[in-house]
């Protein structure tokens, strides 16, 4: 199917065969801290060390982010849905209740990810309705060894197809 005759439902359909793991990109402001769930993030350069992430630019969390310069990149795994949940809503309660502490980069760590990336913006291109950011990575942080967080088709872990067909 061409793009011109796709749809964005297609699209997404065709585009979720790719399977990516689920962070939350958060950071701290004036106002408090500030997060979203986040699926598109990639190591991109090992010198400098630079990590990226995509971001809608319509959203209220990646805005406030943008114009502290530092965020959090946390890596969930297969168990924190609750997490996910929190983070990937856009009147969810994000940090209501939530154990995290501040870094020593002004940035929040979330409880029990598998790792942590805290960084500093180094570039944004818009890219449609998103942003593509550039993040130099100011420290690292391995804090469980559990199994990653998968999205596929539209759900979580690798067999998350097979249990919509069933349903």
């Amino acid at each position: 199917m061409s793009i011109e005759t796709m749809s964005q439902t297609d699209m997404r359909k065709a585009l979720g065969q790719f399977a990516s793991g689920v962070t939350v990109v958060a950071g701290m402001d004036d106002e408090g801290p500030i997060g979203f769930a986040c699926q598109s993030f990639a190591s991109v350069s090992l010198d400098p060390p630079l990590i990226l992430f995509c971001a809608d630019h319509r959203g209220r969390s990646w805005p406030r982010i943008r114009n502290t310069g530092r965020f959090s990149i946390n890596v969930l795994h297969e168990n924190q849905t609750d997490l996910c949940s929190r983070f990937g809503s856009s009147n969810g309660r994000k940090y209501e209740g939530l154990d995290w502490a501040l870094s020593k980069w002004a940035t929040p760590s979330l409880p029990g990810v598998l790792m942590r990336v805290h960084a500093e913006i180094h570039d944004v291109h818009t890219a449609g309705d998103h942003d593509v950011v550039i993040g130099r990575i100011l420290g690292l942080e391995s804090v469980t060894e559990e199994r990653p967080m998968i999205f596929f088709r539209g759900g979580f872990g690798l067999d998350a197809a097979s249990k919509l067909l069933r349903a």
